[in-house]
């Protein structure tokens, strides 16, 4: 990807790696920059802190958070930073993604953190959801993602 990233794609842990490729692969599709880091909301909380504060003076202007468990990167991400946030639950524990799901998705009001489908859907769909909001203010983006819908649409 040519440029600074605008998309920052936090996994929770390296084995997320697999199952979030899906939005990288969107997101090269559309030439949209991006990052993926690695994050622990629960293993690293500073850490995962001080990247959130400190990702809109880098020009990140979404970030997808993906975790499985109950670990709820995307919230902890969102409580320290106004960018949008998208929360892509993922399998991986026993109850199959349920419990992240029900994390991301259950958010207090005030701290809003869009929220995808468990797995790979997830994945695609947050990384097609960034891109629909930075095409709010990229008219090639926005064509871009019209041809993708109308294709979609054959």
């Amino acid at each position: 990807m040519s440029g600074e990233p605008v998309v920052s794609i936090v996994l929770g842990s390296a084995n997320d790696r697999e199952m979030m490729e899906t939005s990288g692969k969107c997101l090269e599709e559309f030439g949209v920059p991006h990052e993926v880091v690695i994050r622990s909301a629960h293993r690293a909380p500073e850490m995962t802190a001080a990247y959130a504060k400190e990702s809109a003076g880098r020009g990140i202007k979404v970030i997808i958070a993906a975790a499985g468990y109950s670990a709820h990167l995307a919230g902890v991400v969102a409580a320290y930073t106004t960018i949008p946030v998208i929360g892509v639950p993922l399998a991986g524990s026993p109850l199959q993604g349920i419990d992240a799901l029900l994390s991301v998705g259950q958010m207090p009001a005030g701290v809003p953190v869009a929220t995808m489908t468990i797995g790979s859907a997830g994945a695609k769909n947050a990384a097609l959801f960034a891109i629909a909001i930075l095409a709010l203010t990229d008219a090639g983006l926005a064509k871009k993602l019209a041809a993708y819908r109308n294709k979609l649409a054959q």
